[in-house]
């Protein structure tokens, strides 16, 4: 009986993703090792992002956890491209503070 329910647990966990972190955005902000970072908090970001950032995007976006001046530049840039991947980028924002806040 134990052993069906450790199966079943097991199962279960791997159903819901467990603990685990994936995605750019979510590594990056477990790795920044953050006071307020956990699991729940970092996969949340992560569907945030995974719901209005490109892979392209996420993966300029989780430089931000480790070089968080990167994200000043950017934002302060006058490259068009870096305007348009800022607008997304506070869309991300606005989103993961709406889901995981």
């Amino acid at each position: 009986m134990y052993k069906i329910l450790m199966v079943g647990s097991l199962v279960l966990l791997a159903a819901c993703g467990g603990n685990r972190v994936t995605g750019e955005i979510g590594k990056a902000c477990i790795k920044a090792d953050r006071k307020a970072a956990s699991s729940r908090l970092c996969s949340c970001v992560q569907r945030a992002a995974d719901q209005t950032l490109t892979g392209s995007d996420q993966r300029r976006a989780a430089v931000f956890f480790d070089e968080p001046h990167k994200a000043q530049e950017t934002r302060q840039s006058d490259n068009r491209s870096s305007e348009r991947f800022w607008k997304r980028y506070k869309k991300f924002s606005t989103t993961a503070k709406r889901m995981c806040g």
